[in-house]
């Protein structure tokens, strides 16, 4: 694995580190503590949460802290998939998962990046993750997200059904107060609420008759909540609101509010945290250990600049405002080592008038479509994965230098039948974007090009190209259609669901910016989820999870929620290590 040294490291100059008090003669000073507890957690997203919830229900005493004023993270904004392989979800839908088979597809995908025993522990505990969070609370509950493919279905172990799970939609009425101070969707849905599932289907309204009569459930449900005053919530908002009363009815404390300024440390293991709350500075113990389940550093430009590729913008993160890396300083001040701190969870976004990033999931398989850069030219699959899409940008700009931003163009055939930037089929692009270059529209290629910058006779050239590709039902350039993934939110209706002529006037076209949903590195962890130095040794009492900590899916990501699936599965490890070993203590204790 890529390490990162020490002096790669950006330090301000009033970064503090606390040790150990001692006397002139060398004598332990005891600490005083404001706060004590076993478990101590950093940061309140679906990875925090779980710490602080598992770590409760193991018979230890949890503090899951948040700097910001609502709690939830990025995954209360998130689509709240969990992809997590044979887990008894799936199993008990019939999906044809072994523990074998899973592996050989993260062999495939993500290859020798990061350690085998890494691999086979999620393999392994993630499953057991959810088996005991269903078997020890009364909301953590999903279903199978059924036919929203492996990222890479073609490869050895991949499953074109797919792997991902769901929090199954959630009455956030149920939550009283603590539903107050929830991190809340950015998405506006209409007032539907709707699940991962009907959303692919409801994005086919008018082209399908399952779209149809999902769109007629979505109403009924509507109309409901309306009579019963339920508030329904679906996505990551239900995952956050399950996790979030799991914990409050196991006792678990939630700080918001609280922000991570150091560690304490004695005897070189971290037995505390050092916090602000309410303007004053807290000494936080953590007797069992610290979890650090924070976001990256999206946020933080002078990182980004230091270890991104260029160009790089905190303006293009879909994240929350908190997510600015606080804990990789003091990390590898006490010895952490680093890893893939040059890669994030790519997300191709569109940015609005506001100066809001909104992210391009389903909007990049629909026919009538193409990317091209800034000189008019196709280069990458249009459907493809979004991480692999925002690489394939970087790799092509890197070329070329002209690639960020690029261009995604339809037709007006497309906007009439798809949902596009979260605007329903026929629904006219707000006047505001027009107003503010947003969106450029012409009744000809020709004179979108103009309004584009780009040569006339380039676009011209690719989209005859694009559309003689179409009417064959065969991308030969760039296989687009060609993967079950691709398919999935592409138009069944068609020959190739993933093309369809660009013929159709008025044009219009958006700037495509390489956004992202989280950054990739962070502290490097082993298989117990301990952060570890250079030389493979554990730091004592530091465990990390969720995307502070570097992706155990390494360089890839392998299908919908590798993101949120590692980083509750981490969690788990952590505090069952740290419940065994309270365990292995008290049975020693009983031998003496």
């Amino acid at each position: 694995m890529t390490e990162y040294c020490f002096d790669s490291i950006l330090f301000s100059s009033n970064t503090r580190f606390i040790d150990l008090v001692t006397t002139n003669e060398g004598e332990d000073v005891s600490m005083k503590w404001d706060a004590s507890y076993d478990v101590v957690v950093v940061g309140s997203g679906a990875a925090g949460l779980t710490a602080g919830l598992t770590a409760k229900l193991q018979g230890m005493k949890s503090l899951v802290i948040e700097k910001t004023e609502h709690y939830g993270g990025a995954s209360a904004m998130s689509g709240g998939a969990l992809w997590i392989p044979n887990n008894h979800v799936i199993k008990g839908e019939g999906v044809p998962d072994t523990h074998n088979l899973a592996r050989l597809y993260l062999d495939s995908t993500i290859g020798d990046r990061v350690p085998e025993a890494l691999k086979e522990a999620y393999i392994k505990r993630g499953p057991e993750m959810l088996r005991f969070l269903n078997n020890h609370t009364r909301h953590m509950r999903f279903q199978y997200a059924k036919g929203y493919s492996d990222y890479y279905p073609e490869k050895p172990g991949g499953l074109p059904q797919g792997r991902s799970i769901e929090p199954v939609i959630f009455d956030i009425k149920k939550m009283g107060s603590l539903a107050d101070t929830m991190r809340r969707s950015t998405l506006s849905s209409k007032g539907f609420t709707m699940n991962s599932y009907e959303f692919h289907k409801v994005n086919m309204v008018r082209r399908t008759t399952k779209g149809k009569t999902t769109a007629l459930k979505l109403g009924m449900r509507l109309v409901k909540s309306k009579i019963t005053g339920s508030q329904p919530v679906a996505l990551g908002e239900a995952l956050i609101a399950r996790l979030r009363l799991s914990l409050a009815e196991a006792n678990g404390e939630l700080w918001i509010s609280t922000a991570f300024k150091d560690f304490i440390v004695e005897k070189n293991r971290v037995t505390g945290i050092m916090v602000e709350r309410d303007g004053q500075e807290m000494r936080i113990e953590a007797k069992r250990g610290v979890v650090l389940s924070s976001g990256g550093f999206s946020h933080n430009q002078a990182y980004r600049e230091n270890y991104l590729p260029a160009p790089t913008n905190a303006k293009w993160t879909s994240t929350p405002e908190g997510q600015t890396g606080d804990v990789i300083e003091p990390s590898v001040k006490i010895g952490a080592t680093l890893d893939l701190m040059d890669k994030v969870w790519g997300a191709p976004s569109v940015i609005d008038p506001q100066g809001h990033p909104f992210f391009l999931v389903a909007d990049r398989g629909v026919p009538n479509m193409m990317v091209v850069d800034g000189a008019g030219k196709r280069y990458l699959n249009e459907a493809a994965p979004y991480h692999e899409f925002v690489d394939k940008m970087y790799i092509h700009h890197q070329k070329t230098n002209n690639a960020i931003p690029s261009w995604i163009l339809i037709d007006a055939k497309a906007k009439s039948r798809y949902i596009f930037t979260g605007l329903f089929p026929g629904q006219a692009f707000p006047k505001s974007w027009f107003d503010n270059g947003i969106v450029k529209s012409a009744q000809t290629i020709e004179e979108l090009a103009g309004h584009m910058n780009v040569p006339p006779e380039n676009l011209v050239e690719t989209v005859e190209r694009f559309n003689a590709f179409a009417h064959n039902g065969r991308d030969e350039d760039f296989l687009r259609g060609d993967s079950a993934y691709d398919n999935y939110y592409g138009d069944p209706t068609l020959k190739n669901p993933n093309l369809a002529e660009v013929n159709n006037a008025p044009f219009y076209a958006l700037r495509l910016y390489p956004g992202d949903i989280g950054t990739k590195g962070g502290l490097v962890v082993d298989e117990h989820a301990r952060v570890v130095k250079a030389d493979g040794s554990a730091i004592e009492g530091l465990y990390a999870s969720g995307n502070c900590s570097a992706s155990i899916m390494g360089e890839t990501y392998p299908g919908p929620g590798a993101t949120l699936g590692p980083g509750m599965t981490l969690s788990y490890i952590a505090t069952t290590h740290m419940a065994n070993t309270v365990n292995k203590e008290k049975s020693n204790l009983l031998k003496v």
